[in-house]
């Protein structure tokens, strides 16, 4: 049959053509590589030599991302560093600008001055700036260091786009609405003004705090103004979670940030779960963090990865309850900030192709390669859903008194967590971050009412739960209502004091008063007889 013999003839005819398209499709394929990697290192060789070449290998026993923190880059002088950097007095500027420009969701205020009195200045975004509200508060600090001036201009950047996009975007929305985010572009102006690490004393401004392990740094007056500001600063606003932003690594460090003998080890806090998880958000939403092959995810214990002591991390989750990440978010200390934003879809264009391909000679490059706008897209979203994580994760809600309805500055803690986060002292309202995934016990305690407790299942969302607590109805409940009644808003630190007082000090405070009382009935006493000895006697009338 003719129709049977074409049939194989044709299939054959076809296989071959479509071999041949195969072949022809892999070796433009393998064209197009090669003028990809020829275009993108022609991009980029500028900056390379620049730099002065390929970083260490990370080989040598001394080397790891860690040292670079501490390099000085003496490739590039100062002043071609600093580039297309905004200086002190341009920055300034730029927050004014931002303040007249979006000033319905704005404040701009000053927490104080650096050593040479450059004003500390903070932008405020929220629907409602400068008002308390039973909201969350989150802040970021830029520019720690004064060689690490990327967190500087990424948080401009991050406060122009809310600007920009809060009435079209969700996420924009949902942190202006339901977040007060306050933005601290930089906590150094002199360091950078100097091009180091420390500020105007050449100290380091991230072991200036206060240290659960060696305190050496307990004199208040002997800290740096900055270090002071910001202290001053957190015990104004409470704020629930913070970052700080670096540069010289790329990766998201959590507490703790120091061992108890100094040694290099993983050393976990009681919201180890939930610190890991935060550090995570970032990561994976940051472009290519969590593909580090340093860092597993992205993220490091700092104590882990290299320990140090006075460090702001660790201060604001002891003594504010604030939880608080480090985001190193650029290799490179000052990426090339002189091209203009023309130049960013091209460099994220080559990049998705050097990723997508793994060229691995390339992705040795890349990291120190990139321009000052790819950074800030890379870091966008990760910035955006971290400051999110704080309504979309996590238990809040608010603790009430059941005889008068008013708020209670009480206190929330976890069953198998040493740690207490404090409700607000004007709405009582608590956010709770926690890892989710688990059972968690949620307990509520107020002096001078009974505790309450209730079990949760925390899931991806968050979780409200609101909290209504019985007075216990001893004398010293009663004592601690009534000047809770009087004035609740300001009450914590005496409800706080009375109940010190009143509590395991009691007994001892009472047999003190009794004896005192004794010891002033007794002088009395003494002070009497004392008189009556000195007065003198009447004279005897003589009688003729």
């Amino acid at each position: 049959d003719g129709s049977n013999r074409t049939a194989p003839a044709t299939q054959t005819f076809k296989f071959i053509f479509f071999n041949k398209e195969k072949t022809k499709h892999k070796q433009t394929k393998k064209e197009m590589k090669l003028i990809f990697f020829i275009f993108f290192l022609s991009l980029n060789l500028p900056l390379l030599l620049a730099r002065g070449g390929e970083r260490s290998s990370s080989s040598s026993p001394s080397s790891g991302s860690a040292r670079h923190l501490f390099e000085h880059d003496q490739s590039r002088t100062s002043v071609d560093k600093a580039k297309g950097y905004m200086t002190n007095s341009d920055l300034e500027k730029a927050v004014k600008a931002f303040g007249q420009r979006c000033s319905n969701i704005s404040r701009i205020y000053s927490i104080g001055e650096s050593v040479n009195g450059v004003p500390l200045w903070v932008i405020e975004i929220s629907d409602k700036p400068g008002v308390e509200e039973p909201e969350p508060a989150f802040k970021f600090i830029g520019n720690v260091h004064g060689d690490e001036p990327v967190g500087r201009e990424l948080l401009l950047l991050l406060a122009n786009w809310i600007c920009d996009n809060h009435m079209k975007d969700t996420l924009a929305r949902l942190i202006v609405e339901n977040v007060h985010l306050h933005i601290l572009p930089s906590m150094n102006p002199d360091g950078f003004a100097l091009k180091r690490r420390g500020n105007a004393n050449n100290i380091d401004l991230n072991r200036d705090f206060p240290d659960q392990f060696f305190p050496l740094n307990n004199d208040v007056d002997a800290r740096q103004p900055e270090t002071r500001a910001i202290m001053s600063w957190l015990k104004q606003i409470q704020f629930t979670a913070s970052a700080s932003l670096h540069g010289g690594a790329l990766v998201a460090n959590y507490p703790w940030d120091g061992t108890h003998d100094k040694r290099k080890n993983y050393y976990e806090c009681p919201d180890d779960e939930s610190f890991r998880f935060m550090a995570s958000i970032y990561s994976r939403s940051h472009f290519n963090m969590s593909l580090s092959t340093e860092f597993p995810g992205g993220i490091t214990n700092g104590a882990f990865w290299y320990p140090i002591y006075g460090g702001m991390q660790d201060w604001n989750y002891i003594h504010v309850s604030c939880f608080e990440l480090t985001l190193e978010i650029s290799d490179n200390k000052w990426p090339n900030a002189n091209e203009g934003m023309e130049s960013l879809n091209a460099n994220v264009f080559w990049w998705e192709i050097i990723h997508e391909e793994n060229w691995t000679p390339l992705l040795h490059y890349s990291r120190n390669l990139l321009l000052l706008p790819i950074i800030w897209e890379y870091n966008k979203m990760s910035m955006l859903n971290l400051v999110a994580s704080l309504v979309k994760t996590g238990v809040h809600g608010r603790i009430f008194s059941s005889d008068s309805g008013r708020p209670l500055p009480g206190a929330i803690m976890i069953y198998g967590i040493n740690y207490t986060v404090n409700a607000g002292r004007a709405f009582a309202d608590y956010h709770r971050l926690l890892a989710p995934g688990q059972r968690y016990e949620v307990m509520a305690t107020m002096p001078g009412y009974k505790s309450k407790s209730t079990i949760i299942w925390l899931e991806e969302g968050a979780i409200t739960v609101d909290f209504i607590l019985d007075p216990d109805g001893t004398p010293k409940g009663n004592l601690l209502q009534n000047i809770c009644d009087c004035d609740y808003y300001g009450s914590k630190s005496k409800v706080a004091v009375l109940d010190y007082i009143w509590g395991f000090h009691f007994e001892i405070c009472f047999v003190l008063i009794v004896i005192l009382a004794f010891l002033c009935f007794l002088f009395k006493r003494r002070m009497k007889f004392s008189l009556l000895k000195q007065r003198p006697s009447p004279k005897r009338s003589v009688i003729a």
